[in-house]
């Protein structure tokens, strides 16, 4: 059978030819580069959301958390130093530094005294209570 291809008349049939011809993939295994991404669930119910937020390698004194209406803003700061020695001599020493972040903004207004924040294993915990709505009365002008 023939293989089907598409025709992109806005391609450039010379670039095509040469495309990945001088340049090799490469790939840089960082350990730590797992650790960049911060994995997030959220709950709700009728008084508060519940994040949980993936965080290992992180210090608990790195992690900031900060609210602002309905906006909610994650950021640590991740620090990594690995050395092997054999015979007391230094065969192999590795540091990484790095910064997590994530923001992200939920339907009702939060009420930012009240938030609760609990590291444990790798996970931030975080209790987001809602903002009671503001009652809209009915004034009787006389």
């Amino acid at each position: 059978m023939a293989n089907i291809t598409r025709y992109n008349p806005f391609s450039n049939s010379l670039n095509d030819l040469f495309e990945g011809f001088f340049v090799r993939p490469m790939r840089f295994d960082l350990e730590p580069s797992s650790q960049l991404s911060m994995k997030i669930d959220v709950a709700q119910d009728d008084k508060a959301y519940t994040v949980k937020a993936d965080m290992p390698g992180v210090q608990k004194d790195d992690i900031r958390v900060e609210v602002d209406g309905n906006v909610v803003s994650i950021s640590a700061e991740v620090r990594k130093e690995k050395e092997e020695k054999k015979d007391e001599r230094v065969v192999r020493s590795e540091r990484y530094y790095g910064k997590l972040a994530r923001s992200f903004t939920l339907e009702h207004e939060l009420d930012a005294a009240a938030v609760d924040a609990k590291y444990d294993d790798g996970v931030l915990r975080l209790t987001l209570p809602k903002k009671a709505k503001s009652t809209t009365q009915k004034i009787a002008v006389h």
